[in-house]
């Protein structure tokens, strides 16, 4: 069984800055991409970053050059560091993960999310 835990949410003023971690545990052979995704009050879920095996990333235009995501595979965690956060960046944060067993079944897995809200 594969799990997944997210921390380092909470609430900061605008300006300020947050980094949000994520480790999967369990029977992994692999994990291939890793990503956060965001969930405002009122609205769906929207990706916020994703980075490969690799690290090849990718970024919302919404964020880019205030959030980096990076990647331990050693670890099999993934961090978000946001700076210069701003109060749209309001949202539950989500992580997700995509990779394999070691029974080699694939899996798609998602944390439970942690809250992160910035104040003006």
């Amino acid at each position: 069984q594969v799990q997944l835990v997210e921390s380092g949410g909470g609430l900061v003023q605008a300006g300020e800055s947050l980094r949000l971690s994520c480790t999967v545990s369990g029977s992994i052979f692999r994990i291939n991409d890793m990503g956060w995704y965001r969930q405002p009050p009122g609205k769906q879920r929207e990706l916020v970053a994703t980075i490969t095996r690799g690290g090849s990333t990718n970024y919302a235009d919404s964020v880019k050059g205030r959030f980096t995501i990076s990647r331990d595979n050693a670890k099999n965690t993934v961090y978000l560091q946001m700076n210069s956060l701003k109060p749209e960046d309001t949202a539950v944060y989500f992580c997700n993960a995509l990779g394999a067993t070691m029974a080699l079944r694939s899996f798609d897995i998602w944390g439970q999310g942690t809250q992160v809200t910035v104040s003006s």
